[in-house]
Order: structure tokens, then sequence, then C-alpha cells
């Protein structure tokens, strides 16, 4: 295997990357007042961007860019020059930084389209918690909801260093802000339409309108035979994937009956087809250059999508190969090319669960599992199956995750962090990690009782160990979305368990076994209630106990949360879910979410 190279980072969506804003607010009071807090509050400012941009980088790899104000905020004409510059430059999110007392809603960032907070310096010296409280009541009074972030401990008045409990609630604020700052819009690309009935492939062009701020786009699935009747595909670089799939693709066992098997002039054929398929998706997706220069401008340019959907079963499945390669590979993290950022393409078209893919793409920078929930498996059906005693992590039982092959190849745990499994950003994965994945890899001609085009769907079993979140979103009549995940491990089974329980379902699909973390409350009260609770038949899962940055990004889309199992302490919402009630905080956030709206939706009615 020739050694992988590593893409630089690179922007490949139209539009500016957003940028975080830092406004700086002091007291407008000349004469002595500002002038001896001027310093003061441009070294919090100046701070908060150095934590920024040493710590965050957007899901391509680019690093962070902050844009700090032009001067100290004192009244309301400094503030409309920040704002001013702000849309100059892209701040697709804003930060007020202060030790002092300012003049509350003079000073304050009106925009209702940007996720915004405040952190209010923490000392004795001047009243910059009594500005940060004036601060949060008149953007919750005004419908403009802000995370309020202020230290734990009292500081002196010189000390610049930032606290370790406000680094994390900035990083966490900042991380969901530009998840959602970038995906405002873009595009969500259905290929084909509705697949076999499945509601989250009824595409709802309000939630990706009102919510995530998103357009969406459509295609017929007859575009791909178009694109591959008239040649629309750079056919060097055709050729170029054929010959490293060949190379590094092993087909694994075919699972069909002999007289169903293809021939392996068929298989042949198939290969070929699958890799032309992935071609089209990911031009069509973000367009490619190489198509203007063979005079296919308009193709060229792609939709724009920041995600995609493939809807293959049933009207493509059955007559062409399934798109099972298309979306392993284009949600992976490498491919013919070498290393570069994931797609992200959902199995079915199934949007709901292609927004919680993207969600975690954009709070990590990682690829995701896309998997059917598929079963749970109590201890005591694995004993009576196998014979065999579940420990550890299992002892509670497990949910068995698997779906037709297109799961992403970066969740055979392949990688590692300190020796461990691990799923990471793509300008962390190293050559070698990226070989161990392939070779973790076979591919299995599809089962033609599902799939009668044929095709090949990944079979890889993902190692135990690693911090997972799992989640969805679900659309309910009357309330709109909500959001359920679960934090939890994923587990190692013995070799031989692992087969016998595998093998009572598709034995050609990849494997996650999963263990959420069990509370003894709601629905994590073991195992099997987060089955029964889980509201629709995928999910999405993802690297790292990520349960509270998801939570964030909700609050700041309007999303309630209806599942979760991150505790208390971890939380952050903006201050003013407070009012909706503190001893209840999920039905709170369900009131908060209703009061406010959507994002965007509720923008346009102001």
């Amino acid at each position: 295997m020739s050694q992988m190279k590593m893409n630089p980072p690179t922007q490949r969506l139209k539009g500016s990357l957003p940028k975080i804003g830092i406004r700086p607010v002091i007291d407008g009071r000349r004469g002595g007042v500002r002038e001896s807090l001027e310093n003061q509050t441009m070294a919090m400012a100046s701070a908060a961007a150095k934590l920024f941009t040493e710590n965050l980088r957007h899901a391509c790899g680019l690093p962070v860019e902050c844009v700090i104000a032009d001067t100290c905020i004192g009244g309301t004409a400094e503030a409309a020059a920040c704002t001013d510059r702000f849309r100059r430059e892209g701040a697709g999110i804003s930060l007020t930084v202060t030790p002092c007392w300012c003049y509350g809603t003079e000073v304050m960032d009106a925009d209702p389209l940007i996720p915004k907070a405040v952190w209010g310096f923490n000392g004795t010296e001047r009243p910059g918690a009594v500005y940060l409280a004036a601060a949060l009541a008149g953007y919750t009074q005004k419908g403009l909801p802000a995370f309020g972030i202020y230290g734990r401990d009292v500081q002196d008045a010189g000390d610049t260093a930032i606290p370790g409990d406000v680094q994390k609630k900035l990083l966490n604020f900042a991380r969901a802000g530009l998840a959602a700052a970038e995906m405002r819009g873009k595009s969500y690309l259905s290929m084909g339409s509705v697949s076999m009935g499945i509601a989250g492939s009824i595409v709802d062009d309000r939630f990706f309108s009102d919510y995530l701020g998103m357009r969406n786009e459509s295609v017929d699935m007859s575009e791909f035979v178009r694109r591959m009747n008239e040649k629309i595909y750079d056919p060097e670089e055709f050729r170029k994937a054929l010959a490293w799939v060949r190379a590094n693709c092993p087909e694994g066992e075919d699972p069909n009956w002999p007289e169903m098997r293809s021939s392996r002039k068929r298989k042949d054929e198939e290969w070929q087809m699958v890799v032309k398929m992935t071609l089209i998706a990911r031009d069509l997706m973000t367009g490619n250059p190489v198509l203007e220069q063979m005079g296919w401008g308009e193709e060229a340019l792609g939709h724009n999508a920041i995600a995609a959907g493939f809807q293959g079963q049933r009207q493509w499945t059955d007559h062409f190969p399934n798109g099972d390669f298309l979306e392993a590979i284009l949600n992976s993290s490498f491919d013919w090319n070498g290393i570069r950022p994931p797609y992200i393409v959902a199995t079915e078209n199934d949007s709901l669960n292609g927004t919680a893919m993207l969600f975690g793409h954009l709070l990590t920078g990682t690829a995701q599992i896309f998997s059917d929930v598929r079963t749970y498996w109590s201890p005591e059906a694995v004993k009576r199956v196998t014979g065999h005693v579940l420990s550890k992590e299992a002892e509670g039982g497990m949910i068995h995750l698997i779906n037709s092959g297109p799961a992403a190849l970066d969740g055979t745990g392949q990688q590692s962090i300190q020796g461990r499994p691990a799923i990471k950003p793509f300008w962390e994965i190293t050559h070698e990690e990226a070989e161990k994945c392939l070779r973790a890899t076979e591919w299995c001609p599809a089962e033609r009782e599902y799939f009668r085009g044929g095709g090949f769907s990944t079979r890889f079993l993902t190692r135990g160990g690693m911090p997972v979140t799992m989640s969805r979103i679900n659309l309910v009549k009357g309330l709109g979305p909500v959001l359920q995940l679960a934090e939890g491990y994923t587990v190692d089974l013995p070799s031989g368990l692992h087969e016998t329980l595998n093998r009572r379902t598709s034995p050609t699909w990849p494997t996650t076994w999963f263990s959420p973390i069990r509370t003894g409350r709601g629905a994590f009260i073991d195992v099997y209630s987060v089955m029964a609770n889980w509201g629709a038949n995928h999910g999405a899962v993802s690297y790292g106990h990520i349960g509270d940055r998801l939570i964030t990004l909700a609050s700041i889309l309007r999303i309630p949360v209806n599942m979760h199992n991150v505790p208390e302490e971890r939380i952050f919402r903006p201050s003013a879910w407070n009012a909706f009630g503190t001893a209840d905080t999920e039905g709170a956030d369900y009131r908060a979410c209703r009061n406010f709206g959507p994002l965007y939706g509720s923008a346009a009615s102001r």
C-alpha cells in the first residue's frame, strides 16, 4: 500500500467560515473610570481570542479566527460600529466580555440570528457580575437568549488567566455557536426521495429552514444514470479510484445462495459502477472544477451541500448496485485522494439522522457512524443463546448497532488516542491508522434478497472501549423537532460470541456493540429502557461523550432534548432557560424552546 497523503485543510463549500466576534464592553464614563478599565477589558478579549484560536478548528480543519471590536464599547455608537465590523468580517457568533459595570441594553449585541454569550469577570474591584446579571436580564427581556459565563472563584483585577471552569463554558459555547453558524446558508441534498416509507426521509423544508437556516436541494436518482452514461465525472480520477479500490478494498464472503451469486464479470462491473456513483455523489454535493474543464459548467458547481442523503432502496437498488460503498467511503476520513475531511451522507435519505450526524461532525471534526438501532440483547437472552455471561460494560446488556454497509470506516476504531481505540479528526489521523481501518474492513457482495442490483457492503467490527454518543433528531407533529442522545461505550465481545450473535442477522454488515451509561432514572433505568425510548430506527454515533455539546447546540437552535444521560453539572444552556423552571430542567427546556421559537423562523417574524 502506497503512502496515503494528508490533504491540507480547505473550505470546499461556498461561503466564508464563521468567525468569533469578541465585544469588550466597558463603563462609558470618561475622566477616570473608562480610562482605568481599558487595558483590563481589552486583555479579557485578547485572552478569550487566544483560548479559541489555540483550541478550536472548524470541521474542515481550518483554524478558527476571531474578530475583536476596534475599541471598547461604552455606548450605542460603539456598539453599532462593532456590529458593522462583525458583519463585514463574517462573525457568526459573539462573545461579550467585561470586568466592570456597563450600560446593559446600550452596549448589547442585538442581532437576533447570532448566538451570543456574556463573560463577566469575577473580581471584587469592579462589579463585572452585576453587569452580567443586568445584561442577561436585558437579553431575556428582549427575547434574545444569551449564555452567561461567570467563574466560580474570585480573581484579582490584574489576573489575566482564564479559570478552568470558565474555559470549559467558553469552548462549549464557541463550538456549538460555530456549528450553528456554519450550517446557515448551506444545503441538504436529497439524492432521490423517500426510501421505503421511512419518515426521516420525508425531508421537512420547514425544519431545515427555520431551525438550521439551511435550504433543501433535490435531484432524482436518474441523474446518476445520466452522469454515468454521458461520462460526467473525472475519467482520470475514476481510473485512480478503481485502482485504489482493487488494492485496498478486499472482497469478503458472498452470503447469497449459489444460484443468486453474481458472476466475476458482473461483480467487476458493479465495482466500476459503485466507484462512479461515489464520484458523482460527491460532485453533486460540493462540485468539481474538472467538470468545468470538460464542458459541464453547471454540473461543476454542485449544490453546496454540507450534508446529503442517498435514497437507494428500493427504486435504485432493485435494478442498480446499492449505495453502501458510496456512503461508506464518503463518510470516511480518507479515500484514493488521501486523508481528508469526511462528507456527511445519510443512508436511505434519512435527513433527520443525517442532521444528527452533521451536528456530531461539526462539534468534533470526526467521521460519524450511521446505524440501525437494531436489537437489544439482554444478559438473559445472550446466556440462553450462547451460554455466555456478559460482564464489564456489557453486564446490563447491549444494543446491536448495525446497518447495510454505509458506516464510516473510521468506525472500526483502528485509530488511537493514548493507546486506546478512537475516531480522530482527519488532521490527526496517520497514514498507518488509515491503513488499519482499511485492513479491518471487508466488502461483501450485497445480499440479493435485499439488493437485487448487487453492490458491496462493508463488514467490520468496532473495537470496544471507545466513549461514544448516539443521537437522533425526531419530528413530532404539533411540537416540532426534538433531540435525544445517549452517552456510552463500545463493547468488545469474545470472537465466538460476536459471531454467534452477528449471524442471527445480516453478517455482511458492520457491527458496533453499544452499552449506554445507565443512570437508574427515566429512559436510562437500564439498557432496555434506552432501546424502548429511542424514537426511530436509526441513530448517529459520534466519538466521545459529547452530549453536553449537543445540548448546548440544541438550545441555540431551540430544539428541546427529550432524552439524555448527561450529568446536570455539564449542561450549559442560555440563562433565559432558568426563567422557565430550575427544578425540572427538561420541562424548562421544552417551555423555553417553544417560547422563543426556532432560531431562524422566529427572527423572520420580528
